[in-house]
């Protein structure tokens, strides 16, 4: 039932086209039958589902390839609409690896994307401290420069994949300088003695996620991401480009909310009629179709904006973040609405979207946080 007419926007090319309907069809097929009972398994066959069968190689770049935004946005869309899980294992195998595809050596991306893009490897990113959340500029951890290695010391928390990855992006201070000019970024796999899983973290939509502990972790030289110094800033590198497809997660959960809602105001009678042609409710479609056409047109807009050469889309990224989070969580709280009781029924499609989104308001940028980056970004824009 799903809307599928954005596609033909200015937006994207005929191959944009052809990798959303194959998904849309995969996924339709494949991950209907996925076991939700024990979250880390299922995060695990997903991984390894979507890397056998190709769906991971877009999730990081190889060679002379470069991240295709608009790629990623569609397949977080479509992944999101069918299943939440799905989108979040994709999803952290591109922000897990996005430091090593957009500023990893050649012997870095050899090591590890074709592990990653196989599905052979899970990966994850480790930047949010218990004191600092959006505050990264304050990072504590420190990376001790050690002979020709380093010594990492301290706590990563809300770490997506925590506990099941095989590799980590870590941002730690380096002590260049103070604040955001003294932080580095490091590649470390999982195993490495003295890095251990603190805490699991338990939320209300089930994924991995826990609170890491770094004691005395040794790491070569060649563990350490671009310059040293520089780790804020591929910090923020990484999420100028992935910010635009949380928006896009949001779109397809809004969308499935949509569909969800359309399909029960339509098969729903009330007084002898479907709900549908009470005008309250026609309302509430419509206000519905408009926040999902708007979400839309504002994730494409920044992921075509940054694959037409941008260097940065932090303006176009954190307007699409916010609005498009912040008006599915209203489309989903409507679709709920219109289920009436078995809106907020354990299992139903909609009591599971509201579950989901919520979180999509707080991490990578909370809500509030956007509006500052907005509002510096258009004010800045005035010189």
């Amino acid at each position: 039932m799903a809307d599928k007419s954005f596609l033909d926007w200015p937006f994207f090319e005929p191959r944009h086209k052809e990798l959303a309907l194959a998904l849309d069809k995969w996924a339709g097929q494949e991950l209907k039958n996925v076991d939700h009972g024990d979250t880390d398994g299922a995060c695990r066959d997903l991984v390894t589902m979507m890397g056998q069968d190709g769906w991971l190689r877009h999730s990081g770049a190889e060679g002379d390839e470069v991240l295709d935004v608009r790629t990623l946005c569609l397949i977080r869309e479509t992944l999101a609409r069918h299943d939440g899980l799905a989108d979040f294992a994709f999803a952290m195998q591109g922000l897990g690896t996005g430091a090593i595809s957009l500023f990893g050596t050649d012997e870095q991306k050899a090591e590890w994307l074709p592990k990653t893009r196989s599905g052979q490897a899970i990966s994850a990113f480790a930047l949010t401290e218990p004191q600092s959340g959006s505050d990264v500029a304050n990072s504590t951890m420190t990376a001790k420069a050690d002979g020709n290695g380093y010594v990492l010391d301290g706590r990563k928390t809300w770490i997506s994949n925590g506990g099941i990855a095989d590799v980590y992006t870590v941002f730690a201070r380096t002590g260049e300088a103070p604040g955001a000019k003294g932080l580095s970024a490091f590649i470390v796999p999982a195993n490495t003695p003295g890095l251990m899983v603190e805490e699991r973290l338990e939320v209300m939509a089930p994924h991995p996620l826990a609170t890491l502990h770094f004691d005395n972790v040794k790491l070569p030289g060649s563990a350490l991401l671009g310059e040293a110094g520089r780790g804020f800033a591929i910090a923020m590198s990484v999420l100028d480009v992935f910010r635009s497809t949380v928006a896009a997660a949001a779109l397809g959960f809004a969308r499935r909310a949509l569909d969800e809602a359309l399909d029960r105001v339509t098969t729903r009678q009330v007084q002898g009629a479907p709900l549908s042609e009470l005008q309250l409710v026609q309302g509430h479609i419509a206000d519905m179709a408009l926040d999902v056409d708007a979400a839309a047109l504002l994730v494409y807009r920044a992921a075509w904006t940054k694959d037409s050469g941008a260097p940065r889309v932090t303006r176009e990224a954190a307007m699409a973040k916010l609005f498009a989070t912040d008006q599915a969580q209203k489309v989903i709280d409507t679709a709920v609405q219109l289920h009436g009781g078995d809106g907020v029924r354990h299992g139903e499609a909609v009591e599971r979207l509201y579950r989901e989104i919520r979180a999509l308001r707080i991490y990578e940028g909370a809500s509030d946080v956007q509006r500052v980056v907005i509002a510096r970004q258009t004010l800045g824009a005035m010189g």
